[in-house]
């Protein structure tokens, strides 16, 4: 006797899966789920592009020669300074 497996998500079972689909109907309508579904994919289109630039940045970051990272840091050192002067109100 063959038993059929269908494959479970998050542990559900069909059932609980087809009453979970019946309370979204009844909760928004058959009208808005199209919507809805289109409204979660462009927004995990998205966050995937913007992940994706975030793993682009660090990797250009990894590029740069120790010569590059210490000119940066002395630069971001001296606009610190400058800014802190700014603030202060000092002139010199």
């Amino acid at each position: 006797m063959r038993t059929l497996m269908l494959p479970l998500i998050a542990g559900l079972g069909t059932t609980e899966l087809l009453i979970i689909l019946a309370v979204l109907i009844l909760l928004f309508g058959a009208s808005k789920l199209p919507e809805l579904a289109r409204g979660s994919g462009r927004a995990l289109r998205i966050f995937k592009a913007e992940t994706k630039g975030l793993m682009d940045d660090d990797e250009d970051e990894g590029a740069k020669t120790p010569e590059q990272r210490e000119l940066e840091a002395r630069q971001q050192a001296q606009l610190d300074a400058e800014t802190e002067r700014q603030r202060r109100g000092d002139t010199a």
